[in-house]
């Protein structure tokens, strides 16, 4: 138990798909997994463990921003075995390239965020994933016929920005595909206590043509980002009990 975690040794699965909404997590569970059940509440940040196609695996919410994903992706992989963290999320997109609703994996985590240089002094403004995550991620997307795309995303600590039109500059340097609020202190978390961190998201939003999704398709309309979390479980499992 932790403050944060209200859950007991061996609560959790090894592998953790991390969405930031509750509710999403919730939906998660009761829609896909078998023998779900709830292992923490508090602050009503829903946690769930069941299996999928007879692999254990945990749901949890990250709640919103860089410091609560940090709180518990930290507290999973030091305090209850957690070895693998993929994050479902949504993202505004930055480029034309990407449709909304489409799936994006991350490759690179880029923020001007004080996240990486408050925790341990690192100030590189770039984290990564786990190249190994990423290639049961590609995999699974492939075997389910899903396109995705891939790059770089832009982490920010700020959603109502006062200078609206910056994406454009972060986009042509940085080349940031789009913008989302968690994976850089993920990924730096995961480097810093030797564990594996993905980030897989959804265009909810665009920033181009000011699309958006409404709250309840943000809830359950990511259906084929989900399934392609869901379909890297398995490998998950038996990389982690080779070791």
């Amino acid at each position: 138990m932790t403050p944060h975690i209200h859950a007991q040794p061996g609560d959790f699965a090894r592998t953790v798909l991390m969405p930031g909404d509750p509710l999403r997590a919730k939906f998660i569970a009761e829609t896909y997994l078998d023998e779900a059940r709830e292992v923490s509440n508090v602050r009503n940040i829903l946690a769930y463990t069941g299996s999928y196609k007879n692999t254990p695996v945990s749901i949890m919410a990250s709640g919103m921003g860089m410091p609560s994903i940090g709180i518990y992706s930290w507290e999973l992989f030091t305090t209850f075995g957690v070895e693998n963290i993929i994050r479902v999320g949504s993202c505004g997109a930055y480029t034309k390239t990407l449709k909304l609703h489409d799936v994006l994996l991350a490759t690179e985590a880029w923020s001007e965020s004080s996240y990486a240089k408050t925790q341990n002094g690192d100030m590189a403004p770039h984290n990564h994933p786990s190249a190994k995550l990423n290639q049961w991620l590609q995999e699974s997307a492939a075997r389910q016929g899903i396109p995705i795309h891939e790059g770089t995303v832009h982490s920010s600590d700020v959603f109502y920005r006062h200078e609206h039109e910056v994406f454009q500059k972060i986009h042509a340097e940085e080349g940031a595909l789009a913008v989302e609020m968690e994976s850089f202190a993920l990924f730096h978390n995961a480097r810093v206590l030797n564990k594996h961190a993905a980030c897989l998201l959804t265009v909810s939003d665009h920033l181009i043509t000011e699309e958006a999704s409404t709250s309840q398709q943000r809830e359950t309309g990511f259906k084929q980002m989900i399934e392609i979390a869901l379909g890297s479980v398995k490998n998950c499992s038996i990389e982690n009990n080779s070791v």
